[in-house]
Parts: structure tokens; C-alpha cells; sequence
């Protein structure tokens, strides 16, 4: 495996231009007085409730995510860059949603094969010719991005459904702010505190036709139980909208209606965070008690907005993913600005050979995987686990893709002997509305805190770090 790129320091003892005030910071700071501040973040993490569950654990359920108190910095130049890489992408992602459920042109050109749509445990049959407002599928992206080298931004997943993640980007840089007032005076960091404003707009300015006046958004969240309960919360108060479960809204003439103390009020758009499958008991799983029977009936006939729409996990899939290069350049007629890391999938046998050759060198990852769970880590396995891997992909070779082990980039990490390097990725937040795509600078930096591990999700125990994009 390559040296991981350094996003401090050049090799050869020079720091990045990024990250010399923060280089001259650290040296005026005492080591205690940092540890101190450290303390006092987990602490006001605690007071505020931020914390994630983990299903599937007997014990305590309810983590603290951990916060990592020195920030990402990255220059304004590369934030344009990857700015207009991230808004290329989602473009095309929602022209490939829009033409699957419609069209169809991409899979008659043979650029992606059919089975990879019709077989696929997302793709939803209703959404068949459905218009959905303004054609916009993806509402809300997170793109998770590495970095390589200096000059490239690679993207390492897509997702498209239900991305989580933006409260942490969010109390992650009020909580910088608090403690560090004095290393924030000394950068132009460009704010993030616009989001709720961009996200209420964009979900605004999707809503039906027959939507009159202001239209009505209410959150929709599975319930307290939730992994991301505590986001699905934090988002409705910081949006000013409601936040909803299933059994608070109501289906009649093809209408949604929330039931308030004042009576039932129309809905517009629902920003769900609530799976397909769990969204209509009349449509989808019988049995879910989180969903709203009838919902879609009023999204057939157009009296509701969905963020994000129904179907939209296709683009979610790893499998998909490997297309994405061709998928930009069919839909926008442009090379695409942002990479994807060289993948080769088990479903087609002359990869399959490769990956079965080289299985200790690779990362193979479940289609439909997400949250770092079921994927083999080649470099960092036991013999055992890459033999009972090896059965796995002889078995169902179409449920798996596989990537070379890349060195995620480093940043400076506080850990128990002091600032050491850690690996990192980041998840930007793209916004798209009827007629803009906004992102706000920066996005979710995630950590991995173990010395040499490259899994950075939380609940593998990787933490955040807050992300500071310089206005220049």
C-alpha cells in the first residue's frame, strides 16, 4: 500500500500553506491546555445528548460519538474544485434515477446491464413512470470523498437515500467556535450555519403544484429507537418544521395531512427518513407500523413531495457505483471531475479470478453494505476470515465488489501521546432544489481513531473532526 498523503505537512519538513496558522497555533498551545479543551468538548457532547445507538449490542446501546479537536482544514481553491466535481456528480446521478424509471436510454446504449437494475433488491417497480417533482430524486446527497495525492478528490461511495450525518457538521463547528475563539480569529473558515436555511429552501422549492401558499414540511422519523433519532430531532428544531412518525399523518383523497391540536393540516413535503421499505404498509412491507398506509397513493398523484424520492437506493449500490464514470459521461456529455477508486466487480467472472488471486490485497464490500459492516479489509485480516470471505464470493459473487486498499489521507489527530496522524474521509452535503444545487462549505469529516486503521465510520469507532474550508 502506498504512503498516505499528508494534508498538513509536505514531505521534506514543509507545512501546507492550509495549515501554517494552525502549525504556529499549536506550538503557542501547552499540550494540557489542549487536553483541557478536549475534555470540555466531550463534556458539552454529553450535556447536548449527541449520540448514536448501535443495534445488534446487549449492553448500552446509546455512544457518544468521539470528537476530535483538531480541525480539517482544507484551502478554498481545492473547496472549488471539489465543489463543482460534487455538483457535476449529482447531476447525473438524478438524470440516471429520472431515466431508469422512465426511458430507459442508458440501458437500451448497454452502458449498464439490465439485471443490474431488475434484479436489484432497491430498484422499486411503482416507480415505474412516476414523475416526481421537478424530476429531482436526490434532495439530499452525501458523498463520501478521500484524498490520494495533492491534485485528486476520489469518491468512495455515493449515497443517495437517507444520508446521515450533517448534525454532527453542524455541532461539531458550534462547539469549535465555543472553545476555540481564538484559532477561529486567526482563519477566514467559511460558515456552515446556512444549511438548515439551504435545506428548508430546497425542500420548499420541490413541492407539488398543488401546493398553496407557503408549502407545509414536516421530518418523517422511524422514532426514538432510531440510530439517528437524535439528527432526525436536531434537523426539525433547526428547520422550524415538525417532526413526524407514521401514525401522526393521515391519507384522505390522496391528500397528507399531520394531525396538530388545532385539527389536521396539509402536508407538502415530507423529508423522510424512514427506508422504502417501512414507507407505506399498503405498498411496501404489510407489517410496517412506521410507515403511512396510503402515502403512496398521494405521491402518485402528485400531492406529495418525498425527499428523498422512492428508488433513489439504486444509486446507493456499489455496484451502480462502479458505472458512475460512464453514467456522467452519458447523461452530461463531460469527463467526470471527481474519480472513483478502481473497482472490479465479482458478478463478472474475469474479476471474480482477479479478486479470488488477490484477496489479502483488497477491500471487498458487500452491493448493499453500509456502516463499515461486511467487508474484508485484505491487509488487515486473518487467514480464516479471507478463506471464509473466499467461500462467500464463490458463493454469491453478484453481492460483492472489490477495491485496491487505498491510504486514505492523514490529518493531525489529538490521541493519547500527543497530535499523531490519522486516516480521514469526508462527507459534503449537496442540496438540490428545483432550480439550485448548494452545498455548504466543508461537510462531515470522520476520523479513524486507531492507529493505522482505515475505518473511519462510527460505528466501526471512528470519530468526527470539524472541517474548516478557507475563504481566500
Amino acid at each position: 500500500m502506498a504512503l498516505a498523503f499528508d494534508e498538513m505537512n509536505i514531505p521534506g519538513g514543509d507545512l501546507r500553506p492550509a495549515y501554517q496558522e494552525l502549525a504556529r497555533w499549536l506550538k503557542e498551545t501547552p499540550p494540557e491546555a489542549l487536553e483541557y479543551r478536549r475534555q470540555e468538548a466531550e463534556l458539552l457532547f454529553r450535556r447536548i445528548g449527541i449520540t448514536f445507538a448501535v443495534y445488534g449490542e446487549s449492553e448500552s446501546t446509546e455512544r457518544l460519538i468521539p470528537f476530535d479537536v483538531i480541525p480539517r482544514i482544507m484551502s478554498g481553491k481545492e473547496w472549488t474544485l471539489l465543489e463543482k466535481g460534487l455538483k457535476q456528480r449529482v447531476r447525473a446521478l438524478n438524470m440516471f434515477l429520472r431515466d431508469i424509471y422512465h426511458g430507459r436510454d442508458i440501458l437500451r446504449a448497454g452502458i449498464v446491464p439490465e439485471d443490474l437494475i431488475f434484479q436489484n433488491p432497491v430498484f422499486r417497480p411503482e416507480m415505474n413512470g412516476q414523475q416526481v417533482p421537478h424530476d429531482v430524486y436526490v434532495h439530499i446527497a452525501g458523498i463520501d470523498i478521500i484524498r490520494v495525492d495533492a491534485e485528486d478528490f476520489i469518491v468512495l461511495e455515493d449515497n443517495a437515500r437517507t444520508p446521515s450525518g450533517v448534525s454532527y457538521m453542524l455541532e461539531n463547528r458550534e462547539i469549535m467556535m465555543r472553545l476555540f475563539p481564538d484559532l477561529f480569529a486567526r482563519h477566514r473558515v467559511a460558515p456552515v450555519e446556512r444549511y438548515p436555511d439551504e435545506l428548508l429552501s430546497a425542500l420548499r422549492s420541490v413541492a407539488p403544484n398543488s401546493a398553496s401558499g407557503e408549502p407545509t414540511v414536516a421530518l418523517l422519523t422511524p422514532g426514538v429507537y432510531n440510530s439517528a433519532y437524535y439528527e432526525h430531532s436536531f434537523l426539525a428544531d433547526k428547520l422550524g418544521i415538525e417532526l413526524v412518525e407514521g401514525r401522526d399523518l393521515i391519507v384522505k383523497n390522496n391528500e397528507v395531512f399531520m394531525r396538530t391540536t388545532e385539527g389536521v393540516k396539509r402536508v407538502d413535503v415530507i423529508y423522510r427518513r424512514v427506508d422504502d421499505d417501512y414507507l407505506d404498509p399498503l405498498t411496501f412491507r404489510p407489517d410496517s407500523a412506521l410507515g403511512v398506509p396510503g402515502l403512496m397513493s398521494a405521491y402518485a398523484a402528485g400531492n406529495i413531495t418525498l425527499a428523498n424520492a422512492v428508488g433513489t437506493g439504486i444509486a446507493d449500490d456499489k455496484a451502480i457505483y462502479s458505472y458512475m464514470p460512464e453514467i456522467v459521461k452519458f447523461y452530461l456529455g463531460e469527463e467526470p471531475i471527481l474519480k472513483n477508486v478502481q473497482t472490479w466487480r465479482c458478478r463478472e467472472p474475469k474479476d471474480l479470478a482477479y479478486v479470488l488471486d488477490h484477496l489479502g490485497d483488497l477491500v471487498v464490500k458487500e452491493v448493499h453494505g453500509s456502516g463499515g459492516y461486511g467487508m474484508l479489509i485484505g491487509p488487515a485480516a486473518t487467514k480464516a476470515t479471507i478463506e471464509a470471505f473466499r467461500e462467500k464470493l464463490k458463493r454469491e459473487p453478484e453481492g460483492f465488489i472489490a477495491q485496491p486498499t487505498l491510504a486514505l489521507s492523514t490529518c493531525p489527530t489529538c490521541t493519547a501521546s500527543g497530535l499523531a496522524p490519522r486516516h480521514v474521509d469526508l462527507r459534503p452535503f449537496v442540496l438540490t432544489g428545483s432550480k439550485t444545487t448548494t452545498i455548504v462549505p466543508g461537510g462531515l469529516t470522520r476520523v479513524a481513531l486507531k492507529e493505522g486503521s482505515l475505518v473511519v465510520n462510527s460505528s466501526q469507532g471512528g470519530g468526527t473532526k470539524d472541517t474548516w474550508i478557507l475563504d481566500e
